[in-house]
């Protein structure tokens, strides 16, 4: 009996003694990130980030996304892969990186600015916490990549990848954007010039392996891409609306912009509010125009009238707003008209657009968004160079920026068009870092025939010198306010059916045809 007693105590020491040894293996130590700021000059400062791997296997990638205080930009990075929105920048492994063993380390850095950086205000590790990295399982690899291009632009699509619910887009090896679907236009290409293209998988846990690399080349620049277009407006709903036939027959011109979707009550598109999608003028204008082998762009806002913008709650109802537009016509370009200060002066309304357009893209491939606003004569005002370097921060992916060069109370129309166009594209150089052909490309004019509301005069020769400058400079868009005025009618002032100047009838948009 005594020794049976001395038995089971020897066991249980014996199973404690285990227990004591196996338990901490029971618990994977977890990957892990912490940031530091290494050095702080007053005008900027270096961050370093360090991931370990607590785990006791390896892992093939993982993913830290930073989120910045306002104010404060990352300016350059090293030993890392970053794509930034807003103000959350995301790093992934560098391309050369091999697999991160057990118990190891990595670091990566940054340049930012401006100085006296309090620190980030979030760390997300595989889309957990820093201090314990995230958790699930990487995605697949999405497979089927292919895609088709313009002189400065490719559009991607891609099969989906298991266990995904987004994808970053990487050009020759750089991430360049990201998408929520499968397919993804890249814009401000260079023409005739081959490109490298890759895509990845995201979800909580992390990106997954990229796909197989698919290799296109832009097309030759010079000419009409397809993406460039020469559309004054159309007003179906003022101005004694001419039939579109008739002026297309008498001056060469194909395209038309189409004024104006707004609001019916809520987020629901309609023509001035009012006319319905089908079967009212709009459409059967539509249809005549396609029918003599043109098409057209709608615009969606303006000056006047209830906007979508303002009354769509979120960006996903807005692009569905956009969607219902584009689904009715089959359409091949928007244009969003951000003109009045419900939209344009405001902060919130101008990301929900932008927001909006970018996911029109993303279901949309291949089509042409494009922005038409104000400029003072030197350029973008603040709300304009807002609207650029947040659709820069939201990769929005506009294809063309569109001034209005008019109501300055100008005496000399021509040099002020210029002069706004040219602080325009050293914004866009500016904002995305493109070349001055790049930038040019994206970018356009709309201007008002004859008499403008500040009785500004546009003649005929002046609107052939600045379509002579568009053209020369390769400009994306060339559009006036419009062909209802197109009329002459010397002496009769700023009138919704004449031009308040002596003209032959379409002369503008005959010249704007030579585009």
């Amino acid at each position: 009996m005594k020794r049976r007693h001395v038995s089971v105590i020897v066991a249980a020491i014996t199973a404690l003694f285990f227990s004591v040894l196996v338990a901490p293996t029971a618990q994977a130590a977890p990957v892990t990130a912490s940031f530091v700021k290494v050095s702080d000059w007053g005008s900027g400062f270096e961050g370093k980030v360090t991931v370990t791997n607590g785990t006791t296997s390896a892992i093939s990638t993982w993913q830290v996304a930073l989120d910045f205080p306002a104010g404060y930009s990352i300016s350059s990075s090293w030993d890392a892969t970053r794509s930034s929105s807003g103000q959350t920048h995301t790093f992934t492994p560098p391309g050369w990186a091999g697999s991160l063993a057990p118990g190891a380390s990595v670091t990566f850095g940054f340049n930012g600015s401006p100085g006296n950086f309090p620190g980030v205000t979030a760390c997300r590790l595989n889309g957990g916490s820093c201090s314990g990295g995230g958790s699930g399982t990487l995605p697949g690899v999405p497979g089927g990549l292919t895609g088709t291009s313009t002189a400065s632009s490719v559009s991607l699509s891609w099969s989906a990848a298991t266990g995904a619910t987004g994808y970053r887009i990487y050009r020759n090896g750089s991430a360049v954007g990201t998408s929520s679907g499968t397919s993804y236009t890249d814009s401000g290409l260079s023409a005739s010039t081959t490109y490298n293209y890759q895509v990845a998988a995201t979800n909580s846990a992390g990106e997954g392996a990229k796909s197989s690399t698919f290799s296109i080349a832009t097309k030759p620049g010079g000419g009409d891409t397809g993406t460039r277009r020469a559309a004054p407006y159309l007003y179906m709903g003022w101005g004694d609306p001419p039939n579109p036939t008739t002026v297309m027959n008498a001056t060469g011109i194909k395209w038309f912009t189409m004024a104006f979707i707004l609001s019916s009550g809520g987020c629901n598109p309609a023509w001035d509010g009012a006319r319905p999608l089908q079967g009212s003028a709009d459409a059967n204008a539509i249809a005549a125009i396609r029918a003599a082998g043109g098409d057209i762009v709608p615009s969606i806002g303006g000056w006047s009238g209830n906007k979508l913008g303002p009354n769509c709650s979120t960006p996903e109802a807005l692009a569905g707003a956009y969607q219902k537009v584009i689904d009715a016509y089959g359409l091949k370009a928007i244009d969003v008209d951000i003109e009045n200060s419900d939209e344009f002066e405001n902060e919130v309304v101008q990301d929900r657009i932008l927001t909006a357009l970018r996911i029109v893209k993303q279901n949309n491939p291949g089509i042409q968004t494009i922005l038409t606003f104000g400029t003072t004569t030197s350029g973008p005002n603040f709300w304009g160079n807002r609207l650029i370097e947040r659709s820069k921060a939201l990769n929005a992916n506009i294809d063309v920026f569109t001034l209005m060069p008019f109501d300055f109370g100008s005496s000399n129309i021509y040099n002020d068009t210029i002069g706004a166009s040219e602080g325009l594209k050293n914004k866009l150089m500016a904002t995305f870092g493109w070349t001055e052909a790049q930038a040019y490309a994206h970018q356009g004019i709309s201007g008002m025939n004859g008499l403008s509301d500040q009785q500004e005069m546009t003649t005929t020769a002046t609107w052939q010198n600045i379509t002579n400058w568009a053209k020369g400079k390769g400009l994306a868009r060339l559009a006036f306010w419009s062909v209802n005025r197109d009329r002459g009618c010397a002496g009769g002032g700023v009138v919704s059916n004449c031009s308040g100047i002596a003209q032959p009838d379409w002369e503008f948009t005959r010249i704007t045809a030579g585009f």
